[in-house]
């Protein structure tokens, strides 16, 4: 057998013979992240309908009380919702008032994108799981007390078990929260994306005892399915093809669904040479023992960080006159990838075809690609100077028109030392983690789609990485003004900066800086002193404080700091640069390193987000609108602009009453007809929203809850640190008594 082939089917006879509509499932409630196992964001639950929905209203708000962006998806089990807010704590709230019910405060280093939820048989045991500084901890879910029988006195650390010394590992836990199945926690991880990163071994953990039951290596040992993709001591060393964004799990069936991304380094591999199995793989795995039944390869040798991250979305389909369980997975690359969930056979030909090779030494790109026959990409896939935005003025357009002439734009073509990249989709996407769901029992699967640029240039020394010095604003120059800009007002990459001092404290600003958050890389060669001589420099740019009247809390704080002991093992290396290879490894002597990257001001003509609506019963787009609108670009006279979101991840909540429920980066919440894609109701948020709403019914009465912590358009101080930030809920009005 062909190692190199795209796709190799291992089915389960025994899985064969197991039959069942999506309809056998319970979609009732808001127990896990993203609404369910199967990370559909679907929920069966009609009182708020087409007719209705322009009359919600807000039933009640709960301020996150700090300049803290939480782009938490609530849960909510038996009236009592849990979210993230007030200093990085834990709160237990009545999901019919928001009054407090508990509080576990002062949990710096949690998983920002939600906890997992887990009830014994008898009910009796409740517990939340959750990841903090590269541990597993539990809170009891009634109590809001850690609970310290799990692993070692309420730790298990996620760096060991890796074939790495712990010491050296820098990243390796996940933003999002993974998937509980039975009595196991099924989870991925973040491992970074510099040279020699830790590998993205899948694994699960008993949630009782907290005992690894299962791992599964992306990266192939000796012996091990897929190794001769890799060079001979690549496991060794190799990092990333992890599964950094969401699971989804066929219950039933009892089958784990990873999309998994890139191996690192992210845009030079002579140190990989091969196809590199499993990266950039959806790839099923027997969600009890961690065999693997199945996988299919989105990408061979990823040299563009066009990581797998979005849900795979479980449905049900009419095909060629049968019914089938099939599941979708959208891609960075603006591909939708549609399988037999059983069996992995594609549903309709994928096509291995000719793409560009590298001209770079040691290099070597894959000479083929797949690309999906049906159904039709839902991003642009090239730039030519035709998309330039015609609302820019007539010499920014002249100077990305001989940009974009002198470098290369066709797709899977390779970075290099010689030209410019301009990769399209970026490497945001596409589709990124939280933007796909689904109507299962329809056969319907809808992506919120960004269409954004990433440019690329290799060098021969890391661009942003290249020393440490001792004095502020060198240190501001080489690490975060690439992202955050020279005059700290962000861009499209990343967030202002404008004020971060008056919003964070110290110890929360060097939590993001060393250990990273979301978007961000760590940079734990930036702790110490240079870490204080970078928070020194932007304390004097923002000037003095200006005193603030302080929230009252409120509620019950019923512990601090989660389990003893859980400090964060300090880490060696960060950025691109990362550690030597090991003795004795035939690696290459020279590293390359990308600059530019993520994505850039939108200098590509608008639209530039979609929501997206594919029926796979037929395998095609049924409607495709944008979503939202730009302000400043609506001021210069454009009309259907979308929101230019890079970096921002917008969930949604499906409904069986055939509405679509998405909040996005212009601080509007909108409910869209899943029919059609028209817009039925708006409402105006105080901040930006990131993350996933949620839907739940709670005595008789339907609501949806939306997180606005983040800041509003275009990122100034008052608004990030205001007040009424926070989680928003609405619901119908009530029926006079």
């Amino acid at each position: 057998m062909n190692l190199l082939k795209t796709v190799v089917f291992t089915p389960v006879l025994l899985m064969l013979s197991v039959q069942y509509s999506a309809a056998e499932r319970d979609y009732k409630t808001w127990k896990d992240n993203g609404g369910g196992p199967d990370s559909s964001k679907y929920v069966e639950l009609n009182q708020i309908s087409k007719s209705n929905v322009s009359q919600l209203q807000t039933a009640w708000t709960y301020p996150v009380r700090d300049g803290i962006n939480y782009a938490f998806n609530p849960i909510i089990v038996d009236n009592m919702m849990y979210v993230l807010a007030r200093n990085y704590s834990l709160v237990a709230l009545d999901a019919t008032t928001g009054k407090e019910v508990w509080v576990h405060e002062n949990l710096r280093g949690i998983a920002p994108y939600g906890i997992n939820y887990w009830e014994s048989k008898d009910r009796k045991d409740r517990r939340l799981i959750f990841q903090m500084n590269h541990y597993l901890q539990e809170i009891d879910a009634r109590t809001g007390k850690s609970v310290l029988s799990f692993g070692k006195n309420g730790l298990v650390s996620l760096k060991e078990g890796l074939g790495r010394d712990p010491a050296a590992i820098n990243r390796i836990q996940s933003n999002n929260p993974g998937r509980i199945f039975e009595n196991l926690l099924i989870l991925g991880s973040v491992t970074g994306e510099f040279y020699a990163a830790a590998p993205g071994d899948l694994r699960a953990f008993d949630v009782v005892t907290g005992k690894n039951v299962w791992t599964f290596h992306t990266i192939p040992h000796p012996g091990e399915f897929g190794y001769e993709t890799w060079p001979k001591d690549a496991w060794k060393y190799s990092g990333g093809a992890n599964t950094w964004g969401e699971i989804a799990i066929d219950e039933k069936r009892g089958i784990a669904y990873f999309p998994t991304g890139s191996p690192t380094y992210d845009f030079y591999g002579a140190d990989r040479q091969g196809n590199n199995l499993f990266g950039n793989c959806l790839l099923a795995l027997d969600a009890r023992t961690g065999k693997r039944l199945w996988h299919f390869q989105l990408i061979h040798h990823d040299l563009w960080d066009w990581d797998a991250t979005s849900a795979p979305q479980l449905v049900t389909v009419r095909h060629n006159g049968k019914m089938v369980d099939v599941v979708a997975q959208a891609s960075k690359q603006g591909f939708l990838y549609v399988f037999d969930r059983v069996t992995g056979q594609p549903l309709w030909p994928i096509e291995e075809r000719p793409t560009p090779g590298s001209n770079m030494p040691g290099e070597q790109a894959s000479p083929t690609q797949p690309f999906p026959t049906a159904p039709p990409p839902f991003s642009r896939q090239r730039m030519t100077v035709n998309d330039i935005n015609p609302f820019m003025t007539p010499e920014e357009q002249a100077h990305w028109k001989d940009r974009l002439l002198s470098g290369k734009t066709e797709l899977f073509t390779p970075p290099s030392t010689q030209y410019e990249l301009f990769a399209t989709p970026s490497s945001n996407g596409g589709s990124n983690w939280g933007t796909t769901a689904a109507n299962p029992k329809k056969g319907l699967v809808f992506i919120s789609a960004q269409d954004t640029v990433s440019i690329y240039k290799l060098y021969p020394e890391p661009v942003a990485f290249p020393g440490i010095p001792a004095e502020g604003p060198a240190l501001y120059a080489q690490n975060c003004q690439g992202c955050h800009g020279a005059d700290r007002a962000g861009s499209a990459a990343a967030p202002s900066l404008l004020g971060i001092t008056k919003r964070f404290k110290r110890e929360d600003f060097a939590q993001v800086v060393v250990n990273g958050r979301g978007e961000m890389p760590s940079f734990p060669n930036l702790a110490g002193n240079s870490l204080n001589t970078l928070f020194g420099l932007l304390s004097t740019l923002d000037g003095p404080s200006q005193p603030r009247a302080a929230a009252p809390l409120g509620g019950p704080v019923v512990a601090s700091g989660g389990a003893p002991d859980g400090d964060l093992v300090p880490a060696r290396y960060g950025g691109m640069i990362g550690p030597p290879y090991p003795e004795g490894v035939a690696a290459p002597a020279a590293r390359y390193y990308s600059g530019y990257g993520h994505d850039h001001p939108n200098f590509m003509s608008p639209p530039w987000s979609w929501l997206v609506a594919y029926d796979l019963n037929k395998g095609t787009i049924a409607w495709k609108v944008p979503h939202g609108d730009d302000a400043p670009t609506v001021a210069k006279g454009g009309k259907d602009t979308g929101l230019y979101n890079a970096g921002q991840k917008h969930g949604m909540v499906v409904t069986s009453a055939g509405l679509i429920f998405i909040a996005g980066g212009d601080s509007k919440v909108r409910a869209f007809d899943q029919d059609n894609g028209n817009v039925l109701w708006t409402a105006t948020l105080p901040a930006v929203s990131q993350g996933i709403p949620a839907m739940y019914e709670a005595n008789g009465r339907q609501y949806l809850v939306v997180s606005a912590a983040g800041p509003r358009p275009p990122g100034n101080l008052e608004s990030d640190a205001s007040p009424d930030r926070g989680y928003f809920v609405y619901a119908l009005p009530e029926k006079s008594k």
